[in-house]
C-alpha cells in the first residue's frame, strides 16, 4: 500500500477540488448541494463572457438594513459561545542600545518592491526579530561571535507576523478566548478568535515598551507595510441567532467600540459564506495619529494582492443554479490614513494566490483557472462533479472592467504557479507535464501566447533571476502508466530562459530526495532565500529517501521514501549552472525523523534563513544557527527558549 498525496489524487481525478476550489467551496454542508437538487445533467458554459459593471460599493443604511440582506441570502450561519481576553502582557530583559551600524543584509522576499509583508523573522542588520509560538525573541545578531538574545516577549495567544520599522517592532497575536457583549436594543456575539495588534518602541533593544495596541474579533487574514503604515486585513464571519447578526467589534487601547452598519460597504450579490472583512491602517511611527479601519461585507477573500496605492480583494464565488465559478474583486485605494473603497468586479474563475494578480500601470492583471461541473442524481443523492479545466488571463481598467482577455490556456489543467513580470505574465499548468507559458500584455486589450515550454514537473513558484531568467521551484514528477495524471517525486529547481519568448527552455535544474520529499516554499514565497549578488539560493527542505533495496523489481512511482533529514539546502545559481553549496541541519539526531509517519513536525525543523555580511542564519523553533556563508562551517548558534 502506498501513500497518495492530495495532488497525487487531484491528478487522478480522486480529489480534483482539494487543491484548487477549496476557498470557493468553505463552509459549504451537503444540506446546500440538496438544496439545488437537479434531475438532470447542468453543464456550466465552457466560455462565459461577463459584463462587469464595476462600481463603488454600495453602503448599509441601517443595522436592520444589513440583518434582512443576511436573512434573505438563506446563509445559515452558526453560534458558538465565547470568552474574550485582551489583557496584553510582556517581558523585557536587560538593556541594549538601537543599532547605529548599518549592514548589508537580506530582507523579506516580497511579491511587490517597496509593500513589505509581515513574517515570522525579521531582521534590521543587526538585530533578529523573530516569532516562535507564543514568544517574540529580539536577538543581537550581528557580529556573530557577539550573538545571543536580548529580550523576550511572552504573549497569550499566538503570533502571525511581524513588522520592523526603524525602532518600532510590530506584533500580530491571535487568541481564541472570549465574551458575550451586549449592544443595545439587541445581543450580538463576538467570533471566538480576536487579533491583537501591538506596536513596540525598541529605541532600547533589550526593553521594548508597548505603545500601542488594537484589537478585533476575527482572524488575521494578512497585512503590508508602505512607509510608516502597516494595513491589516482580518476576517470576522458572520454569526446569526434567532434573525439577528453580529457586528465586528475592535478595541483600541482597551476602548470597545462596534462598526456600525451604516458605516459597512458590501455587494449586492448572494453568497453562502458571508464575512465581515476590514481594512485598518496603523502608523506604526507615530502613535497620536488614530488607526483608521473600513468594513466590507463579502465573502471570505481567498487571496489579497497590494500595490504601492490599492489593495485588492479576491472573493471566489459559486452560483449554484449555473454551475459558474467567478471570483469577485474589491479595490481599495490606501494612502496614509486613506481607505477608500473605489472599484470592484468579476472575472470566471478561481485564482490560486496572490501572485495570479498584479497591478501595472493603470490595469490590473489576473490569471483565473475555469472549471466545468456538471450535477446528476445517484440512488440516494446529488453528485456534483469537476470536469474540463482552462485557464484565463484578464486585464481589467482602474474601474475593473474587463478589457483585455486570453481564455481556455491549457485544457484540462489548473494553473500550479503564476508570475506577471513588466509586460510579461509567466504562467505554469499541470496535470502531466508542465507547460510554462509566456504571454505577452504589451496591448491591455490583446494578451497573447508568445511561446510556451513543456517538460516534466511543475512550477509552484517563480521568482525573476534577471531579465532573461527565471527560477522555478516545484516537483519533479513522473508520468503515471495507470491514468491521465502524474506522480510527484522530489522537489525541483529548475532555471528557465524566457530571452526567446518564443520558444523558453530550461537551462538547469536541479532534483532533491525522492517523493515525499518537501519545503515550505512551496506554499510560502516567504521561505525563499535568493541574492543574484552572491550567486546565493537558499530553501528549507524535508528530505525523503527511497530504499531501493526494499523494490528488487524497480521502484514504482508511487512508492513514498522515509524522512531522513531535514535543514537548509544551499545553493550556488549563476546564469547556467545550480549547484549544491552545502546542506545546514538544527537536529544533532534522527530521534524526531524516526518518530515521524505521514507527517513530520519537530522544533528543530528550519523554518527560514537570511544573511547578514558574510554570515548565513538558519531558524527554527528551537535555535539559530550561524555559519559561514562560503564554508558553511557553524560559526556559533543561540537556542530559544
Amino acid at each position: 500500500m502506498y501513500k497518495a498525496s492530495s495532488k497525487d489524487l487531484l491528478n487522478a481525478g480522486n480529489k480534483l477540488a482539494v487543491r484548487s476550489f477549496s476557498a470557493a467551496l468553505m463552509g459549504l454542508t451537503l444540506g446546500l448541494l440538496v438544496i439545488n437538487l437537479m434531475l438532470f445533467l447542468v453543464y456550466a458554459p465552457s466560455n462565459i463572457i461577463l459584463s462587469s459593471n464595476s462600481s463603488v460599493l454600495l453602503k448599509f443604511s441601517s443595522y436592520t438594513e444589513l440583518k434582512n440582506f443576511i436573512n434573505r441570502s438563506g446563509y445559515s450561519g452558526y453560534y458558538p459561545y465565547y470568552y474574550v481576553n485582551v489583557i496584553r502582557g510582556g517581558q523585557a530583559l536587560t538593556a541594549f542600545s538601537a543599532p547605529e551600524a548599518s549592514f548589508d543584509y537580506s530582507k523579506t522576499n516580497v511579491q511587490v518592491e517597496g509593500v513589505d509583508e509581515a513574517d515570522i523573522v525579521k531582521s534590521d542588520g543587526e538585530y533578529l526579530y523573530l516569532a516562535s509560538n507564543n514568544k517574540v525573541f529580539i536577538v543581537k545578531a550581528y557580529p556573530a561571535d557577539e550573538a545571543r538574545i536580548v529580550a523576550k516577549i511572552q504573549l497569550n495567544g499566538t503570533v502571525s507576523g511581524l513588522f520592523i520599522n526603524g525602532d518600532r517592532l510590530v506584533v500580530f497575536e491571535s487568541s481564541y478566548q472570549g465574551i458575550i457583549f451586549v449592544r443595545t436594543p439587541s445581543i450580538f456575539f463576538s467570533p471566538d478568535s480576536m487579533i491583537h495588534i501591538m506596536v513596540y518602541d525598541v529605541a532600547d533593544r533589550g526593553n521594548p515598551v508597548l505603545v500601542k495596541t488594537l484589537s478585533a474579533d476575527g482572524w488575521y487574514f494578512t497585512s503590508r507595510m508602505i512607509g510608516d503604515y502597516v494595513y491589516v486585513i482580518v476576517t470576522t464571519p458572520i454569526i446569526l441567532r434567532e434573525g439577528e447578526v453580529n457586528l465586528p467589534v475592535i478595541i483600541e487601547d482597551g476602548e470597545k467600540d462596534e462598526v456600525e452598519a451604516s458605516d459597512i460597504y458590501y455587494t449586492n450579490v448572494t453568497d453562502y459564506g458571508y464575512s465581515y472583512t476590514t481594512v485598518f491602517a496603523i502608523n506604526v511611527v507615530d502613535e497620536n495619529v488614530e488607526p483608521t479601519h473600513e468594513t466590507f461585507l463579502l465573502g471570505t477573500s481567498s487571496s489579497v494582492y497590494a500595490s504601492l496605492g490599492n489593495v485588492y480583494l479576491a472573493i471566489p464565488h459559486y452560483d449554484y443554479e449555473t454551475n459558474v465559478e467567478t471570483t469577485h474583486i474589491v479595490r481599495i485605494r490606501i494612502q496614509g490614513s486613506t481607505i477608500k473603497s473605489e472599484a470592484s468586479g468579476v472575472v470566471p474563475g478561481r485564482v490560486l494566490n496572490q501572485f495570479s494578480m498584479d497591478e501595472y500601470g493603470e490595469y490590473f492583471r489576473i490569471a483565473t483557472t475555469m472549471s466545468n461541473f456538471r450535477r446528476f442524481l445517484g440512488q440516494t443523492s446529488i453528485a456534483t462533479t469537476m470536469s474540463d479545466q482552462s485557464n484565463n488571463v484578464y486585464v481589467l481598467d482602474m474601474n475593473l472592467t474587463i478589457v483585455g482577455r486570453l481564455e481556455d490556456l491549457a485544457p484540462g489543467e489548473s494553473i500550479y504557479s503564476a508570475r506577471f513580470i513588466g509586460t510579461k505574465c509567466y504562467l505554469v499548468t499541470f496535470k502531466k507535464v508542465d507547460p510554462l507559458f509566456v504571454i505577452g500584455l504589451d496591448d491591455p486589450t490583446s494578451p497573447k501566447v508568445l511561446g510556451k515550454l513543456k517538460i516534466p514537473g511543475f512550477s509552484d513558484y517563480l521568482h525573476l533571476y534577471s531579465e532573461n531568467l527565471l527560477i522555478g521551484v516545484g516537483k519533479e514528477t513522473v508520468e503515471a502508466e495507470e491514468g491521465d495524471f502524474a506522480w510527484y517525486q522530489g522537489v525541483k529547481i529548475a532555471l528557465f530562459d524566457v530571452s526567446d519568448v518564443a520558444n523558453p527552455r530550461q537551462i538547469a535544474s536541479y532534483v532533491i530526495g525522492d517523493r515525499g520529499t518537501d519545503s515550505p516554499v512551496l506554499h510560502d514565497h516567504k521561505a525563499f532565500l535568493f541574492d543574484r549578488d552572491r550567486n546565493l539560493l537558499a530553501l528549507p527542505i524535508l528530505l525523503a529517501e527511497i530504499d531501493e533495496s526494499q523494490y528488487p523489481e524497480g521502484v514504482p512511482a508511487n512508492a513514498y521514501g522515509e524522512y531522513v533529514w531535514q535543514g537548509l539546502y544551499v545553493f550556488t545559481v549563476t546564469e547556467d549552472l545550480i549547484s549544491l553549496r552545502g546542506r545546514v541541519t538544527h537536529m544533532d539526531n534522527n530521534e524526531d525523523l524516526l518518530k515521524s509517519g505521514y507527517y513530520f513536525d519537530s522544533k528543530y525543523s528550519v523554518k527560514r534563513s537570511l544573511y547578514i555580511e558574510n554570515m548565513l542564519y538558519s531558524i527554527s523553533d528551537a535555535k539559530i544557527a550561524i555559519n559561514d556563508l562560503a564554508s558553511l562551517e557553524l560559526v556559533n548558534e543561540v537556542k530559544l527558549s
